[in-house]
């Protein structure tokens, strides 16, 4: 985990994505996929 940022910096995604990933519907892991892609864009 990037301390600056709060993003793990192998996937990019948030403890919180993490801690939920196994309980998301896949609609809701495609969002926070599309979420880790505007994320690897912005930087």
């Amino acid at each position: 985990m990037n301390a600056a940022t709060g993003l793990c910096e192998g996937c990019w995604r948030t403890l919180e994505e993490i801690a939920a990933w196994s309980r998301l519907s896949d609609d809701e892991k495609r969002a926070v996929l599309a979420r880790v892609a505007a994320r690897r864009s912005e930087r």
